[in-house]
């Protein structure tokens, strides 16, 4: 009996793969998975670099590149260092920005809330980012007396910036929907989606009545920024800004990865394992909203990147959030400079926007998503 009781002991003891420390195997994943995505990623950059209206050719391509990281006058002929480093290489990086960062928020929010159909647009911080920006773009007074109020927004949301005012506007619905959410200290799963959607649903309203009242070129630019478009910002600065900003806040989820493992046992078996349950969920839904405004502000709204790039990296890789985090990251930085490229490519020298390619692709991923979802109980009984 003693030899059973000690053996039920250190069976129960031992700690389960999803909150266990990271060992050797999981350190070996991690950098096979890390290595091999970082090599794919630099691979499509390259790749995407030399492809569009005007093509490079490899060698010159490789050897603008390796010249300017070398801070040497390089030897390409034409106008290939123009192209590739005023135009391509910011605009491919802000894609692997934004794609990087609406994957992992859409896996923390998705082990977060126990929903595989999580979004990171579904707590609304998209919409609010959409009216910030639209205010910035209108930026006109207007002569009904009723809309007062609006053009004097607009005004203010002018002298910050496009990008300023989306990302400002973001944070601030990510505010109401946290408060609508709140109850006696407790932020439920329920209760935290359903705030989303309705006020989410409310800032697409004022986002149209912008529309509605806005003319000529107001209107293109907030419907060419509505469609996702990643030449809203043209210069290196602002690439490195978003650059900072994704990467602390990717950080600061993957310092959670194992409370999220443990999170997606169950609220109380979390609880007992010493998890700060309530905590946690402020922190995974700041730092989700974090990642989405900072993306969406400076790409305007480019949907399904964080809904089916965590399914695909969950079916490839696991569960284990100390793996799927980063395996997201990458993967999505490549879909989204490859969706890029389409984008770019498809109809050359005219351009689609990135939004309507990532919905292409997505919709039909999403469809099948949801029959597998309802076949499955059905298969389970």
């Amino acid at each position: 009996m003693a030899k059973i009781a000690s053996s039920e002991q250190s069976r129960n003891s031992q700690p389960s793969p999803l909150n266990s420390p990271p060992g050797r195997s999981l350190a070996r994943r991690l950098m096979l998975v890390v290595c091999g995505l970082g090599l794919l990623l630099a691979a499509s950059v390259i790749v995407s670099a030399g492809l569009g209206a005007v093509k490079i050719p490899l060698a010159d391509l490789l050897h603008s590149i390796i010249d300017g990281l070398r801070g040497t006058a390089s030897g390409a002929p034409g106008n290939v260092d123009q192209i590739l480093w005023n135009v391509r290489l910011p605009r491919i990086s802000l894609g692997a920005i934004v794609g990087a960062a609406l994957s992992i928020a859409g896996a923390a929010l998705q082990g977060l809330l126990l929903n595989p159909l999580a979004d990171p647009y579904l707590i609304g911080v998209s919409a609010g980012a959409a009216f910030g920006a639209s205010l910035s773009l209108r930026a006109s007074e207007s002569a009904s007396a009723s809309m007062k109020i609006l053009g004097r927004l607009a005004q203010a949301a002018e002298r910050l910036g496009h990008t300023a005012a989306a990302f400002a506007a973001a944070i601030i619905t990510l505010l109401i929907v946290y408060r609508l959410a709140l109850k006696k200290g407790h932020i439920g799963r329920e209760s935290f989606i359903l705030a989303g959607v309705v006020v989410g649903s409310f800032m697409w309203a004022l986002v149209t009545l912008i529309m509605a009242t806005s003319q000529g070129g107001q209107l293109t630019g907030v419907v060419t920024w509505l469609f996702g478009n990643l030449t809203l910002v043209t210069r290196w600065t602002g690439v490195w800004v978003a650059g900072v900003v994704v990467a602390a806040a990717a950080l600061g989820l993957y310092a959670f990865s194992r409370d999220l493992n443990l999170v997606s046992l169950g609220e109380e078996p979390a609880k007992q394992l010493g998890v700060e349950v309530e905590r946690l969920k402020k922190t995974i839904i700041v730092l989700s909203a974090l990642l989405t405004a900072a993306a969406v502000a400076v790409s305007g709204v480019i949907g399904f990147v964080g809904l089916i790039i965590p399914h695909i990296a969950r079916r490839l890789w696991g569960p284990d959030h100390r793996l799927l985090l980063p395996a997201s990251a990458l993967l999505g930085a490549c879909f989204l400079v490859w969706a890029d490229t389409l984008a770019r490519v498809v109809i050359a020298p005219s351009e689609l926007p990135v939004g309507v390619i990532t919905s292409v692709l997505g919709a039909p991923f999403f469809c099948y998503l949801l029959v597998s979802a309802a076949r499955r109980p059905s298969e389970e009984r």
